[in-house]
């Protein structure tokens, strides 16, 4: 089963989401946000509503909310991508916001090297993603983008004024080769990795545990439903480049109760990411794991490979997943060639 977003979204939602928090992306600037800060743009749960809570400055919301505009002009917010990709669509998701919700938007992409100040950017030339469209209140707005040029940087332009809850920026990471050397991640979102299938998502998306850094809590990790029939549940990640997994990380921090029995994990190099047909060579035979540890595994066998599969038994939670491997020379060539594409 591929894992995907909400029921009904279009496709790019099953893809990483580089404005998220959990990938290390920050809101920078804005121009307003008097009745509530411009930081909950990017918080990677769903925004929450309480009817009855009102603060000094009105009533208070999850989300970016900015004054009544008295004159000409538009607000906006920068966000910092957590790591530089390729956008394929947008979700502006005004949840909550009915009376105060923008009626149009747009949003541009830039692409800068190092970590610019506001005001360099207010210098950089900016791209158009998503050109002045409309937008509706109290629900997901999803905008498809064409553009395949990578960037660092998006704005969200709202027309005139009004409240947005999340904005969501989905697409592939482009890694930075001066990054990709020596042993790192394989598997890392920030590095490129994704995940390209699951059996079970029913509490949350195994696409969390290649998110940088130790989970805060199991809301953070994957957890599947308890399987009362024959098997076993699985994820398989798509890793950021080819490369040979050398150790691997399984932490099941905050599962105590839920963790997996046992754990085992498979290659297969698989470049036109066709998994039907794949072969898959045994790296960790099935090992047992314990309640709320971090586990640390030598690989048996050192296979050059594109995917890796990760299979609990029967089923169970896990806050992270770590390969750490070596990026193969003629990937590591590619990614040089696809980081200066954009320059």
């Amino acid at each position: 089963m591929n894992h995907a977003a909400d029921a009904g979204a279009p496709d790019f939602t099953a893809l990483t989401d580089l404005a998220s928090r959990s990938l290390g992306a920050g809101v920078i600037a804005a121009n307003d946000e008097l009745f509530a800060q411009r930081e909950n743009l990017i918080n990677p749960w769903p925004a929450a509503f309480d009817p009855g809570e009102f603060g000094h400055k009105g009533k208070v919301y999850d989300g970016w909310e900015t004054r009544r505009r008295r004159e000409p002009g538009n607000d906006w917010a920068v966000v910092r991508l957590g790591a530089p990709g390729v956008v394929r669509g947008v979700v502006v998701d005004t949840a909550w916001f009915r009376g105060n919700y923008p009626p149009f938007i747009s949003v541009e992409a830039t692409a800068a090297d190092g970590y610019p100040s506001v005001a360099d950017l207010a210098e950089a030339e900016w791209t158009t993603l998503v050109a002045r469209t409309d937008c509706a209140g109290d629900t997901k707005n999803y905008y498809a983008v064409e553009d395949g040029r990578w960037w660092t940087h998006v704005r969200l332009s709202i027309y005139p004024d009004g409240g947005v809850a999340r904005l969501r920026v989905h697409g592939e990471v482009v890694e930075d080769p001066r990054f990709l050397t020596g042993t790192i991640d394989l598997v890392a979102a920030e590095n490129g990795g994704r995940l390209a299938a699951t059996s079970d998502a029913f509490y949350s998306s195994p696409a969390q545990i290649i998110m940088p850094g130790r989970a805060r809590n199991m809301g953070e990790g994957w957890e599947n439903a308890r399987r009362r029939g024959d098997g076993n549940d699985f994820a398989v990640f798509a890793l950021g480049r080819r490369g040979t997994a050398r150790h691997l990380e399984i932490d099941t921090g905050y599962y105590v109760g839920n963790a997996p029995g046992w754990v085992r994990v498979s290659a297969a190099d698989v470049p036109d990411g066709d998994l039907e047909g794949a072969t898959w060579t045994e790296i960790l035979p099935r090992v047992a794991v314990q309640p709320d540890t971090r586990h640390r595994f030598l690989t048996a066998v050192a296979a050059e490979a594109t995917h890796v599969r990760l299979d609990v038994y029967p089923d169970g939670g896990l806050s992270r997943f770590r390969v750490w491997g070596e990026v193969a020379a003629e990937a590591l060539e590619e990614a040089r060639q696809r980081w200066a594409e954009r320059r």
